[in-house]
């Protein structure tokens, strides 16, 4: 299948490092590993700082661009077979997809798509009644949480759901460590309070429990 591939967000090719960009580089080659065509649609950040209706605007005009240059785009190539936008929210709606996938009768596909009740004020709950929109026209809305799942239906009951169980890319690993050396163990993160030490807790804990294997 082509599919088209979209993260308002943050590229797949942007040059900051995230996990929003780490996310969106694993999905399209989890897509290239069962068998798709992925390209990437578009470039544009649609990422909305500050609730202002001037960048607001500003950010809708150069999505009208980018519409307008797919539809020649697909005219002249072809249109691809599926839209798959990740992670389209209050800050960053997907303002090109559904438009597109509407026009050119092409199913509409979201992964990790957010909604935030606490958000319906203002400019934000403007841009959010976009992704709610995009949310009930996707064929399939993909969640990688059974508590994302359950946020998205008591806000949008009618939204087609599923969910993705999480993975990793296991090339890296494919390589054996020498016979006799204990494996080595090491993981980088941010630890600030909340959730984030509390990561750290839990798999201090998790390590506890595979104390009697030889590792570092």
């Amino acid at each position: 299948m082509r599919i088209a591939f979209y993260a308002p967000l943050k590229s797949p090719n942007h040059p900051v490092v995230s996990g929003d960009r780490q996310m969106a580089r694993m999905l399209v080659k989890a897509l290239e590993h069962g068998g798709h065509s992925v390209e990437l649609a578009s470039e544009l950040r649609f990422y909305l700082r500050q609730p202002e209706s001037k960048s607001f605007d500003a950010l809708k005009i150069e999505a009208r661009e980018e519409a307008a240059r797919l539809t020649k785009l697909w005219h002249r190539d072809g249109k691809p077979d599926l839209w798959f936008s990740y992670h389209p929210y209050y800050k960053a709606p997907d303002l090109i997809g559904p438009e597109l996938a509407s026009a050119f009768a092409v199913p509409y596909v979201t992964a990790e798509a957010s909604y935030s009740g606490r958000r319906n004020a203002g400019l934000w709950a403007d841009s959010q009644a976009l992704v709610v929109r995009a949310i009930e026209q996707a064929a399939l809305n993909i969640c990688f949480t059974q508590r994302d799942r359950q946020g998205l239906a008591d806000a949008i009951p009618d939204a087609a759901l599923g969910i993705l169980s999480p993975f990793i890319d296991t090339s890296a690993f494919r390589e054996k460590p020498a016979r006799g050396c204990p494996t080595r163990l090491v993981t980088v993160a941010m630890m600030r309070p909340g959730d984030k030490v509390e990561s750290y807790r839990m798999l201090a804990q998790a390590l506890g429990s595979i104390g009697h294997l030889p590792w570092t």
